[in-house]
């Protein structure tokens, strides 16, 4: 069997695969991505032409990941003659401390702006909303296969490489380093970084992960009833009526997306049913919450979402392995921030991702 050295590896060609590799060519590195899949694939939690740019967020380890990210994402700039964010804001209403999500964001220097239920509704005619908004003029929407293509290119460009449909079948450390186990070949680099999604557990059985669950979630898009100013939302709803809290956003040329976050079945990654959970729940909410929509319109998307207990990324190394793991639907908008900081710790041993990302200690450490 051919042996080859490559001077990184990076295992996963999803979202968080490509943002590493593509900042580790950024600090002069020629990173070798490997992905199971095809270019384009639907089989894990990348695909799909937008995901929410939310920064309504109050913990200092989101906020310190957010700011690397748009730093990193102003730095991909435009893309097919516009940016790979679209920064047409994003409110955030219903059972949360907005005020306190207020104070965070607005003690960075981001947008925060409270207004009344009155006010919103006036200014965004498609939305009800029955409590105080927070709106932040600096969210909106990632264009999310626009930026897996200009990753992957960027990559190219500067001389590291994608193979597509290329499986991993087995990962070893040895003194030297690791030794990646392909189909037809042996592949050695001093060092791995693993981001495979939900196939993290099975790939990484040693490495001391928390317990992440794999579930299949389905938003689906809705058709607008006329024309409107939409931007992105978070709706935090009453779990008496709804399953979960609400998000969404403008999906141009397929409607709005709404979903509610993390309410799907448990799933095998490799035997998904593509089935759409909790849609009635989905076409009710619709109908009372967005008089802008077409409840009828519902056309389901099918994404998994790889989630630890309380939805914490993990963001470590062990030994010569870099994890990215568990992003738990809230991930993509972080991507350039999560790339960052995954080529850090490959790049130097030393490194330590925020406290709350790290690996569990190991057991009598």
């Amino acid at each position: 069997m051919r042996a080859d050295a490559v001077e990184v590896a990076v295992v996963g060609g999803g979202a968080m695969g490509l943002a590493t590799a593509w900042e580790l060519t950024r600090r002069g590195m020629r990173p070798t991505v490997f992905e199971r899949f095809s270019r384009g694939h639907h089989e894990g939690a990348s695909h799909g032409a937008t995901r929410n740019f939310n920064n309504a967020y109050d913990q200092e380890h989101y906020l310190d990941l957010l700011v690397r990210a748009r730093e990193g994402w102003d730095r991909l700039g435009v893309v097919d003659g516009e940016p790979l964010l679209r920064l047409h804001g994003l409110v955030t209403h219903g059972a949360v401390q907005l005020s306190s999500i207020a104070r965070r964001l607005t003690d960075r220097g981001i947008h925060a702006e409270m207004m009344s239920a009155a006010d919103a509704a006036s200014r965004w005619i498609g939305m009800r909303f029955d409590g105080d908004v927070l709106f932040s003029r600096d969210a909106g929407v990632a264009r999310a296969s626009s930026a897996l293509i200009e990753w992957e290119r960027r990559i190219v460009e500067s001389g590291g490489s994608v193979h597509w449909e290329t499986p991993v079948l087995g990962i070893e450390e040895t003194d030297a380093g690791v030794e990646l186990t392909l189909p037809d070949s042996v592949v050695r680099a001093d060092v791995a970084v693993m981001t495979v999604g939900a196939w993290s557990e099975r790939m990484l059985p040693s490495i001391g992960l928390p317990r992440l669950t794999v579930t299949e979630e389905s938003p689906a898009h809705f058709s607008p009833t006329g024309p409107a100013q939409w931007p992105s939302f978070n709706h935090y709803t009453d779990p008496e009526r709804y399953p979960a809290t609400v998000y969404g956003m403008p999906t141009p040329g397929e409607g709005v997306k709404v979903g509610f976050h993390r309410v799907g079945d448990e799933v095998d990654p490799d035997a998904r049913p593509h089935r759409s959970a909790h849609a009635d729940a989905l076409t009710d909410y619709v109908r009372e919450w967005m008089p802008g929509l077409e409840p009828a319109s519902a056309v389901p998307v099918s994404c998994t979402y790889t989630s630890t207990d309380d939805g914490t990324f993990v963001l470590d190394r062990r030994g010569r392995l870099v994890v990215g793991a568990g992003f738990s639907g809230h991930g993509f908008k972080f991507a350039p921030g999560i790339g960052a900081v995954l080529a850090d710790l490959a790049l130097d041993p030393s490194a330590r991702a925020a406290e709350p990302f790290r690996l569990p200690s190991p057991t009598g450490r």
